[in-house]
């Protein structure tokens, strides 16, 4: 970039010694460098450029975020990450989400995290499957290059950025294959995005072909890099290095365990490398834009031979530049609002250019693009005023209760979810907190098409400090309105690629909230304005009062819980199923419940009314279910809810919490059944100590394992001699600090004749280094991704292949997304390994099942992923996991049930 505007720049920073600090206004937790004087001071540079950047990442904390932070915060660049997958395929370090669910809680986590670098998301459509080792295991599980290719290439013709950061190159040193793929589709979409013959269906659509000027690929050795960035350099405005500020924003990203991150002050560099450039080749670069003109009045050479037909653009253009640089040098901290009449010169002079420019006979492409940025820099001139003026506005549906508690300690409650056909008012406020006078030229509700917006009134035109507007509008929600949930799914969590459900938000993070509010205000002789997102009220009992964006919810929603219940064959006699059922209108509400069930299965009753008494409430509704008698296999059993003349048979999970903000995540209101045949031997007593979070535990006591789950205090000093087998879950080593400071206890459980059954650890070098096991075991990182792997049993006369159930090669078909990770890979003697399987072209690996004699008892460690299997319901998985709980050498009754 100029070199001027960095001078500027600098001068500016380091007029803000002291950054003023602003509360949050909402739950979420909001950058204090995004309010007031130190927002305002990052958004000088950001007018005076038009440069954008696109980053390529593949899974949510792939992020180059130091340099990110460097390019948005510190040199003002319009940037936008895009990612391929939403990390469903991993584990969750702090809590249950798998699958699609973990996938949306990953999602706002990184959207938080966005919020700290200054950048906007988008992603594509694949999915994350699990851990693969190459670009072609990869590129194969998602059916081809082409499905998340067309999505970068959209992003690319949407956003147009002039440069490409890769985060991966798409060779080997990328280490995981989603990484390799993302290295590999990223230097195919620069080339494509400027092809009209690749992806059409987009130009017909609108969207015009784009040439990125250059590609850099990151994490790059330094012997081949063109580009070095101190991320390190100290930033005033930010009170710290472009690093540190990067790991305050990931440090949200908490199912990855990345919390505990620390960048000390100091230089920190990080390397780039130029791969493809269309502006010339340089050996070394200062910056990602060298050769590329991307100040203000740069962008009038963007109409190429056609600058001729706009005369007035850059002089236009040069002067709203020159007007920023005065505001600029005129900026004080503590007076914000003396440049706001500057920057609201600026923008009456490109909205002049835009409005001079749109009937001119210029080549379309070139038009668009420079109207497009116009309109984007009216965008960001707006949101320079609002700074400087202290402008804000607020909007939610108003409470129908009245308030409780008196002055600012009242708070209010609206209603947490608007359902179709619904009529309620809201308001929207227009605060001016600045010296300087505004006049109030209109607050609206913007809303999605079919809504009925009624202004009812409206207070207040001429603002002085401290005054407000505010207009009540009455809304209605029509009777088709969609509801907000995510825009993609699957069917079946095996499959890699979402089903895009509303292919107008394709790549973006999650779809807009339905209502916004927004208000046009006066300054002097010039105009700007402000939007909303429109919010409801509720009191969290945790957290006091809190607001989410207006969402949109069926009437009822309805669940049935666990989505997959795993049974025993040898079940005889009646179960019961709850059906849960929520009441989402604003008021009370009846309905009807039925649960429908497979042919030859008996449900009673029939059905049941639902009578709810007020908005929220939630009640179980319990029906028999008796089967006749089963075959190993799946059974479905269905709920649904007959409401106001129509049935609904989906309920949803609100994922997220206080820190991130939530979302609702939707799926149908089925259970599946996994009838197994399995043995569970009688009088069993097993114990439980739970890790990161699984759902082994559920399936152990539905086929008839008597379980309990083993507290912290029991842990510290409970009779653990009770329990016949102890299992630890998964990763428990890695998030509990008692079972480490506990773990001779566990050892000596087992000498005295307990089996100990311990699943994979991630932290492998600290629990190498904690030598937890009974006997040396080195765990590794090894691992087998590809579950149609061969399973070879390796003691085909051990019992626990036999012992309560018969364990052949045929139990390890069917398996899901992976066969095992972080497998030990050197052991003692003691230790001897039953299972034997690899990756193709890989050398055997045996260390994922190793079981060692300890005193009286029995010390098994696995890598395999039972997680995954068991409460997927597959037979084999689950009859060889409850062999292995049973294979405690303390006397059992073996009867099988």
């Amino acid at each position: 970039m100029e070199r001027r505007i960095r001078k500027t720049a600098v001068r500016l920073l380091a007029m803000i010694a002291v950054a003023l600090l602003c509360s949050a206004a909402s739950a979420q937790d909001v950058p204090t460098q995004d309010f007031g004087a130190t927002a305002l001071a990052q958004m000088f540079p950001r007018l005076r450029t038009t440069a954008r950047l696109l980053h390529t990442t593949a899974h949510p904390d792939d992020d180059d975020g130091s340099m990110l932070v460097y390019v948005a915060r510190g040199r003002g660049v319009r940037t936008v990450m895009q990612t391929l997958n939403r990390g469903e395929g991993g584990q969750n370090k702090f809590g249950a989400e798998l699958f699609d669910e973990l996938g949306v809680l990953r999602t706002l986590e990184l959207m938080e995290a966005d919020r700290f670098y200054g950048v906007e998301q988008r992603f594509t459509r694949v999915v994350d499957f699990g851990f693969s080792k190459n670009g072609d295991e990869t590129f194969q599980k998602w059916g081809g290059h082409d499905g998340a290719l067309a999505d970068i290439v959209r992003e690319i013709r949407r956003f147009r950025p002039d440069v490409i950061v890769s985060r991966f190159d798409g060779s080997g040193r990328d280490g995981h294959g989603n990484h390799q793929a993302s290295g590999i589709l990223s230097r195919e979409a620069f080339k494509a995005a400027a092809d009209p013959t690749r992806f059409p269906e987009q130009i017909r659509e609108g969207l015009l072909p784009w040439q990125a000027k250059k590609l850099y690929i990151g994490n790059t050795p330094q012997n081949e890099a063109t580009l070095k960035l101190n991320v390190g350099a100290y930033d005033p405005v930010l009170g710290m290095s472009y690093a540190q500020y990067s790991v305050e924003g990931l440090k949200y990203q908490a199912s990855q365990g990345v919390g505990g991150f620390n960048a000390a002050p100091g230089d920190i560099f990080r390397n780039y490398k130029l791969a493809v450039s269309t502006v010339g080749q340089r050996q070394t670069e200062g910056d990602f834009f060298d050769g590329i003109d991307v100040t203000l009045p740069g962008l009038a050479a963007r109409l190429g031979s056609d600058e001729s037909k706009a005369p007035f653009l850059r002089p236009t253009l040069t002067q709203a530049d020159k007007l920023v640089e005065q505001a600029a040098a005129a900026f004080r901290p503590n007076d914000t609002a003396a440049i706001a009449p500057a920057l609201v010169a600026a923008l009456q002079q490109l909205r002049d250019a835009a409005r001079q420019l749109e009937p001119l006979q210029i080549a379309p492409a070139a038009k668009a693009e420079v109207l497009s940025e116009l309109q984007e820099k009216q965008r960001q001139f707006a949101e320079a005023i609002n700074l400087a003026l202290g402008t804000t506005l607020l909007a939610s549906a108003d409470s129908p209760n009245p308030q409780t508690g008196f002055g600012f300690f009242r708070q209010e409650e609206t209603f947490r979810l608007a359902v179709p056909g619904q009529t309620f008012t809201a308001t929207a406020r227009l605060y001016n907190r600045s010296k300087l006078p505004i006049e109030v030229r209109d607050i609206q509700l913007v809303a999605p098409a079919g809504w009925k917006v009624e202004k009812l009134k409206a207070e207040g035109s001429k603002l002085e400090a401290n005054q407000q507007a505010s207009a009540q509008f009455r809304v209605t929600v029509p009777a088709d309105a969609q509801y907000t949930r995510p825009y993609w799914h699957r069917d079946d969590p095996q499959e890699a690629v979402y089903k895009i459900d509303q292919p107008q938000y394709a790549t973006m993070a999650l779809p807009p909230w339905p209502l916004h509010a927004r208000a046009t205000y006066a300054l002097g002789d010039g105009e700007s304005e402000i939007e909303s997102v429109v919010q409801t009220k509720y009191v969290d009992p945790a957290n006091g009062q809190t607001q989410r964006p207006l969402a949109v919810a069926p009437p009822v929603s309805v669940s049935l819980e666990p989505a997959l219940q795993v049974i025993s064959t040898h079940l005889t006699g009646t179960a019961e199923v709850v059906v849960g059922v929520r009441n989402n209108v604003n008021g009370a509400a009846q309905a009807n419940v039925k649960l429908q069930a497979p042919p030859g299965w008996r449900v009673a009753p029939a059905s049941q009314p639902a009578q709810f008494a007020s908005g929220g409430e939630f009640k179980d509704f319990r029906f028999t279910v008796t089967p006749p008698a089963l075959k190993e296999g799946a059974y479905d059993l269905n709920a649904v809810v007959d409401y106001d003349g129509k049935s609904y048979s989906e309920g949803f999970t609100t994922i997220g919490h206080h820190d991130i903000g939530e979302f609702n995540y939707y799926r149908p209101s089925r259970q599946r059944i996994s009838a197994v045949e399995v043995n569970v031997p009688k009088g069993i007593q097993v114990g439980y100590i739970m890790g990161a979070g699984d759902d082994i535990p559920a399936v152990l006591q539905q086929v008839g394992v008597n379980l309990h789950m083993i507290t912290p205090a029991e842990l510290a000093s409970g009779d653990l001699s009770r329990f016949h087998t102890i299992v630890v879950g998964i990763r428990a080593y890695d998030v509990r600090t008692d079972i480490r400071q506990f773990n001779r206890r566990l050892l000596e459980y087992v000498s005295n004749g307990g089996t100990l059954l311990v699943q994979y650890v991630a932290a492998t070098r600290a629990f190498n280094d904690g030598h937890y096991a009974p006997f040396p075991m080195t765990l590794s990182n090894e691992r087998v991704t590809v579950e149609e792997a061969p399973v070879s049993i390796l003691d085909a006369a051990n019992p626990i292949f036999h012992t309560p159930n018969r364990i052949t090669g045929r139990d390890f078909d069917g398996w899901v997304q992976e066969r095992g990770l972080y497998f030990a890979g050197q052991w003692d003697a003691q230790f001897k390994p039953l299972l034997e399987s690899h990756d193709p072209g890989e050398p055997p690996r045996q260390g994922g099942l190793l079981v060692a004699h300890y005193g009286k008892g029995l010390y098994i460690y696995t890598g395999y992923a039972f997680f995954r299997q068991v409460p997927a319901g597959l037979p084999g998985a689950v009859r060889l996991f409850v062999n292995l709980v049973s294979a405690s050498s303390a006397p059992v009754d073996k009867a099988a049930h």
